[in-house]
């Protein structure tokens, strides 16, 4: 896992953060990063989770579900990054602007901790309860650098 989180943790960065900062991010260019990442991120949930013959047929339908699902809410936070980053250049953040912000992040976060406890409950049905947290940690440790990275680019508001 050391040698492949490092890749992942950029190819993701370059997704959700990079892009809202840039003046015109190619739509070519992010869809291949995309797919790289997306490619990368299963390699190195097989490479952890040691699967059997039938924990693997019933663990990857779900995770491509929660991928699909994980990925809606990634590109809702990322548009509202785009948002923010839109308000900040322009220097013209509003406290109404801020707060309808602060809100949508808010909701955004809501539905990320309903979406993760749904599958929870879907993964523990199919795989036994160490493989289900070890999934999860590696799930959490890639957002977790997303959200880091966020933390060092994303200006604070002005």
């Amino acid at each position: 896992m050391k040698k492949t989180l490092p890749i992942i943790s950029i190819l993701l960065i370059c997704l959700w953060v990079a892009p809202a900062f840039a003046l015109d991010p190619s739509p070519k260019s992010m869809e291949t990063l995309r797919k790289e990442a997306k490619a990368d991120k299963k390699a190195l949930t097989a490479e952890n989770l040691k699967l059997t013959a039938t924990e693997d047929k019933a663990f990857w339908p779900l995770y491509e579900s929660f991928q699909i699902d994980i990925a809606k809410i990634n590109d809702r936070r990322y548009n509202l990054i785009k948002d923010y980053a839109k308000e900040y250049k322009a220097r013209s953040l509003s406290d109404k602007k801020a707060k309808e912000i602060i809100s949508t992040y808010l909701v955004i976060e809501e539905d990320l901790l309903k979406l993760t406890k749904s599958y929870l409950d879907k993964l523990s049905a199919v795989l036994p309860d160490k493989k289900v947290m070890t999934y999860w940690q590696m799930e959490n440790k890639i957002q977790a650098i997303i959200r880091f990275d966020c933390a060092l680019n994303i200006p604070l508001a002005e």
